[in-house]
């Protein structure tokens, strides 16, 4: 079992609700199982005053510190708190200062992860910081010490403003030492998809043009902004989702087999990926191909809810979408000619991902005839959250007199094969940070790729007439244009979903 050196870790943004919803719990339930051992973690802040003060706030904030109080007691021993501004060089000496101190009280070498969870403008502020007072610097193989950064979403606001911060943080520390966090990586059923490919025989044979007709990566959400709306307003659903999330579950839906399991090795497929994308021609094919939406007033679980532009701190005439649906095609050997459907919207009916592979019917409909129109469908579906699993789709004959053929599905369950709970993704990103395995990280080239497609995309969007905001309802499954993208005919297993886009 994987068990990280004994290392100090350090969060920026200790009194955010990133640390107390998921940090600090995985940090927790990796000290349970013995994974993280003896650990120092400092949490930096201003919300507070001192390490009891800290200790009080977060235990109302922190839901296991509520469930497992004798055990979180226990853990919170090595937690200290930092109060400070993150804006001066004499902010970072007193920090400095408070490393050093707690290495020297637990004799722990200068082995020091720094987690920024904060706004994005103080990504390049806080590296020159700790490089200026000695904190971080540029390792070498012979070092017996190291220093790392995780960095949250999002990366630059496109591409020019991304390559500005890697010019930042290289000037003062290497590539490998940067670890870009995207959570999905770190979901099961991510990692999965590699295992589900690459260690069976009988799918990866049929994982290509000649086989697949399409697929579908879908993140549906149920809730609006949340509070968000400062950040959302910037960003909307195609820079806060798709150009990061939804571009790694492609890349990791459509990658070549690596070469070995290694993290260089997998980040270089998967950014052939993302360089294969075959860009928009113009604001005409980003019209063709991409349909925008934002939700409107409607009812979420029978109550009434208020549309997008009626959020505090939105502009009432916001052209922000909260969804996003594309087609797109990757001009590669093995997926040439299939398209890829991807959508994400906010206020959707259900929250879910997942990624559907719609397999090609046979040339002859051998049924017909026999109460089956054309072919039964055949699908794989991976769901990624929630209910973690894969479903296969297929067709059976009808018990009875005559030749009765129907879909039926065969379902794999993660919790119920393996009888145990699925650990939360920022619990594997963080011990595989504090490990030094980049593998689930983002690589400055796999952020430039995303980059690429989504500023064309934007930039069709810039020079085409404003949509007529809202277009959806909330609690319905996002704009009627979105059918438009998706050919017809496409019968896919039941749900609630309109006709065309994979039902759930």
């Amino acid at each position: 079992m994987d068990r990280s050196e004994k290392a100090t870790i350090v969060l920026f943004g200790g009194t955010g609700d990133l640390a107390a919803r998921k940090l600090l719990p995985a940090l927790f339930s990796l000290w349970k199982e013995r994974r993280l051992i003896d650990p120092a973690i400092l949490a930096v802040g201003r919300r507070v005053k001192t390490t009891e003060e800290y200790l009080a706030f977060i235990d109302q904030q922190v839901d296991v510190a509520k469930k497992e109080s004798a055990r979180w007691a226990e853990f919170a021993k090595t937690i200290t708190f930092h109060h400070g501004d993150i804006s001066t060089e004499e902010d970072f000496n007193q920090l400095k200062a408070s490393i050093e101190q707690i290495e020297r009280e637990k004799s722990l070498p200068a082995q020091r992860l720094f987690y920024y969870a904060v706004s994005p403008r103080f990504i390049a502020p806080i590296t020159e910081n700790l490089a200026s007072v000695g904190l971080i610097k540029r390792d070498s193989p012979t070092d017996t010490t190291w220093e790392r950064i995780i960095v949250e979403k999002p990366f630059g606001h496109d591409a020019a403003s991304a390559a500005e911060l890697d010019g930042c943080l290289h000037d003062r520390i290497n590539e490998r030492q940067i670890y870009r966090i995207d959570h999905y990586l770190g979901k099961e059923t991510v990692q999965n998809l590699l295992a589900f490919r690459f260690a069976n025989g009988l799918f990866e044979p049929v994982w290509n043009n000649n086989f697949v007709e399409h697929v579908q990566i879908t993140v549906a959400e149920s809730i609006g902004v949340e509070g968000r709306a400062d950040y959302y307003e910037k960003s909307g659903a195609l820079r806060d989702m798709m150009q990061n999330h939804m571009m790694q579950l492609l890349a990791t839906t459509a990658m070549e087999p690596p070469i070995a399991l290694e993290a260089d090795t997998i980040r270089d497929e998967k950014v052939k990926v993302l360089r294969s994308i075959r860009l928009p021609n113009g604001p005409t094919d980003v019209e063709l191909s991409t349909v925008r939406g934002q939700y409107g007033p409607g009812q979420m679980d029978g109550k009434e809810v208020i549309g997008y532009r009626h959020e505090e701190n939105v502009d009432p005439n916001s052209l922000t979408p909260t969804y996003v649906a594309a087609q797109l095609y990757l001009d590669s050997w093995r997926w040439a000619g299939v398209p890829f459907y991807l959508r994400h919207g906010k206020r959707l009916p259900k929250r879910a991902t997942e990624i559907a592979i719609k397999f090609q019917t046979p040339p002859l409909a051998l049924f017909r005839g026999t109460g089956v129109i054309g072919n039964c469908t055949n699908l794989l579906v991976i769901r990624i959250q929630p209910n973690e699993g894969i479903t296969l789709y297929f067709g059976a004959k009808k018990p009875g007199s005559g030749m009765k053929v129907s879909t039926v599905e065969m379902d794999f369950d993660y919790q119920k094969s393996f009888h145990r709970e699925i650990p939360e993704a920022y619990e594997r990103l963080l011990l595989d940070a504090l490990l030094g395995d980049p593998t689930l990280f983002i690589r400055s080239d796999e952020v430039a790729a995303t980059w690429r497609w989504a500023d064309a995309i934007q930039k069709g969007w810039d020079q085409l007439p404003p949509p007529q905001f809202p277009n959806y309802i909330s609690g319905s499954w996002g704009p009627s244009m979105a059918e438009s993208l998706f050919p017809s005919g496409n019968e896919i297993p039941s749900g609630s979903c309109p006709m065309g886009w994979r039902r759930f």
